[in-house]
């Protein structure tokens, strides 16, 4: 190699060190995650033909939906430009509608806990980015699904979310291995990105719709997604000591700094015993259940009450739709930043910033739900209240979200797959308990129980943490190897050089 490209090759590097190109990949890599998912929530209101009679009586699983393109019918609209856009769609009731959307959920559940075990096998690079770029394939076919068949298209989704359900697990044994200790909240603020990805993808999914069709919402999303890929698998290696383009100055900071917490070798079993005994474990599992529970309704649930109590029609109002979530991310990148920041200076132990931030980003939002209750009738408070409460839920990134890498990196995928399994059936719940609580009665009286059960989750996530949290590595983080396997070792790359 010439003079001249080594300090071509210098200078990139002085530019985007190789965390920061993880950093960044990582936060496009979110953002994308949560595309993949919603652009089907964004695209159905174009697919189904308007003013089909409710079917769901019937109990069947497709309904007219099964007859495929015999059953469609082809609409054409003027996009703004004054152009005809083809489209067809689909004479699907509404509990099709509803069983299209929650099918994805099926599979979501089943990789959460596998995914963040396979990752700590083999990497959560390879588990990470195969769970995207698959993704990514299976939306690009998302169309061709539905033309075919009702059916084939719920299984697109369900595979969908069996790729994706391991994405989020995947990303701690990242972290536990190329994030030193002291910026792990920074990093974890990144899986807040999906709540960016939102802000972006809804109006841009939008305009999409309305000039080129409901279609091009997936094939765009599926492109990005494919790009990213390329992207991710081209500059990301699972470990510093197997990154080619890594100086040796910066894999040193990182080797140092995590020391032996996180094993060259990756641990071939779990002890499953004394992970679950652990109070910290049950500290992070509770508590980001209640926390999934209080949110997913909050999100989910919010443009039925303004719908059906409010008369306001959430879904147009774009700057509503965007703003809680771009601020649910400023919340998370602000507050990782702080608490590395107050760790770093010794001004907070690690157990006290993480129950500190738990107990901000979950308190405030539970007492929000309570003012709810007595000011939830008008639509300006509701819509201040819950951008507030998704505003200050933000925080959780730098409390009990990566949790799990302080007090046991070797297993922090395994413990937030676990979490995430059990939370995951928050979503279902949360439909459940409003849909139990308003069928026969949608008076705003119904409506202030839910929000009082909002109030007593969010508390009780805080208490729980505040009680059985904890920051300190655990003492079978590292246990004692049974056998000798070498095919769940890591590559030990090439020496570091200790030239300076």
């Amino acid at each position: 190699m010439s003079n001249t490209e080594k300090g071509g090759l210098h200078r990139v590097r002085n530019f985007l060190s190789c965390r920061q190109v993880l950093n960044l990949l990582t936060m496009l890599g979110f953002m994308l995650n949560y595309a993949l998912r919603v652009n089907l929530t964004i695209a159905i209101v174009d697919m189904v033909r308007p003013n089909v009679t409710d079917s769901s009586e019937n109990g069947t699983l497709a309904g007219n939906g099964t007859a495929g393109n015999s059953s469609s019918s082809a609409v054409t609209t003027s996009s703004p430009d004054g152009v005809d856009v083809y489209e067809e769609r689909f004479p699907w009731d509404t509990y099709q509608t509803n069983f299209v959307l929650g099918c994805f959920f099926w599979g979501y559940i089943l990789t959460e806990l596998p995914g963040g075990r396979l990752a700590e096998l083999i990497g959560g690079r390879r588990v990470f980015g195969h769970s995207m770029l698959w993704a990514s394939l299976l939306t690009l076919i998302t169309p061709l699904a539905a033309h075919i068949n009702y059916v084939v298209l719920i299984v697109v989704r369900v595979v969908l979310g069996f790729m994706l359900g391991a994405s989020w697990p995947a990303i701690h044994p990242v972290a536990a291995v190329w994030i030193p200790p002291m910026e792990r909240s920074k990093f974890m603020s990144n899986m807040m990105a999906s709540s960016l990805g939102a802000a972006i993808t809804m109006p841009i999914c939008g305009y999409l719709i309305s000039v080129a069709g409901w279609a091009s919402v997936f094939y765009l999303t599926g492109a990005v997604g494919l790009l990213w890929s390329l992207a991710w698998f081209t500059f990301v290696y699972e470990t510093p000591a197997t990154h080619p383009r890594i100086t040796a100055e910066e894999r040193r900071e990182i080797e140092e700094a995590i020391g032996t917490t996180t094993s060259k070798k990756r641990p071939s079993h779990v002890p499953w015993g004394q992970l679950l005994c652990s109070p910290a474990v049950w500290a992070i599992i509770i508590c980001h259940g209640l926390a999934v529970f209080g949110f997913f309704t909050v999100v989910n649930q919010l443009p039925t009450f303004m719908s059906q109590i409010l008369h306001f029609d959430i879904k147009q109002n774009g700057l509503f739709s965007s703003l809680p979530y771009l601020g649910k991310y400023v919340m998370a990148v602000a507050s990782s930043y702080l608490a590395d920041y107050l760790r770093k200076k010794g001004t907070l132990s690690t157990t006290a910033t993480r129950k500190l931030f738990t107990t901000f980003a979950l308190v405030i939002p539970g007492l929000l739900m309570i003012l709810q209750v007595f000011l939830g009738y008008d639509a300006t408070w509701s819509v201040t209240i819950f951008s507030l409460a998704l505003f200050a839920h933000g925080a959780v990134t730098a409390g009990y979200l990566g949790n799990g890498l302080d007090i046991a990196p070797n297993f922090g995928g395994t413990i937030f797959g676990l979490a995430n399994t059990l939370s995951s059936f928050g979503g279902f719940l949360s439909t459940w308990m409003v849909g139990a609580l308003t069928y026969h009665d949608k008076s705003f009286h119904q409506w202030q129980i839910v929000f009082w059960i909002l109030g007593a989750t969010y508390i009780s996530g805080a208490v729980v943490f505040a009680i059985l949290g904890s920051g300190e590595l655990q003492p079978w983080n590292n246990p004692p190897e049974r056998v000798k396997i070498s095919d769940v070792t890591q590559e030990e790359g090439v020496p570091l050089k200790n030239d300076k």
